[in-house]
């Protein structure tokens, strides 16, 4: 097989002997369980897409560190690369030096300012004023009607009806920001452009 080559858009169609064969996700989580524990219950067919999900408990730059030699290991064969990390307390040029490096290599990417969270809020209403990241934890809590589990394994299906509103919301929020500067617009999440990608694939 042909060895392919990642796009300008992070992915790029597989092709072997002309006919069409599953596409293939690389998604690489800063967080060790929450945004694994969510883009895993995707229900996406696993015979037209596989998602290949790793969570590091790394900072940025170490994250695309990790998926650049996760796609060195796999042979160059992902059709998408995505990597997900927060702004949080990590030092701003390590936010925007992960930003950089990623988009170079082909990747792309699900930020958050300041914490994942914020895309779990946006199911429930718009919130364009930055909060502190404790605060995030307490909203949501009101928000879901009982405490919020962080590394909860259902949050996925809880909020799925409500998924249309967070989309809208997240788009909202960036038009906000002209130009956009990922380490500076609290709040904002890019998480949307992954969560639509893996819908395409959810009759």
């Amino acid at each position: 097989m042909a060895k392919r080559k990642i796009n300008s858009r992070g992915y790029s169609p597989r092709k072997v002997d002309t006919r069409e064969v599953k596409q293939r996700f690389l998604i690489v989580c800063e967080g060790s369980k929450t945004e694994p524990n969510y883009f895993r219950s995707f229900r996406v067919p696993k015979n037209v897409v596989e998602v290949d999900v790793h969570g590091f408990g790394e900072d940025p730059s170490r994250l695309v560190r990790s998926a650049t030699d996760l796609k060195n290991k796999d042979g160059d064969d992902y059709d998408q690369i995505w990597c997900v990390f927060d702004r949080d307390s990590f030092p701003l040029e390590n936010f925007n030096n992960a930003i950089s490096s990623a988009r170079s290599q082909g990747f792309s990417v699900a930020y958050s300012n300041e914490a994942f969270e914020l895309w779990y809020i946006l199911h429930f209403e718009y919130l364009n004023t930055g909060i502190p990241r404790k605060d995030y934890i307490r909203k949501l809590s009101l928000l879901l009607g009982k405490k919020y589990e962080k590394n909860s394994k259902t949050i996925y299906n809880e909020l799925l009806d409500k998924q249309p509103t967070a989309i809208r919301n997240a788009k909202k929020l960036l038009t906000e920001y002209a130009p956009p500067v990922p380490a500076t617009d609290n709040p904002s999440t890019t998480v949307h452009l992954l969560v639509q990608e893996l819908n395409r694939f959810i009759q």
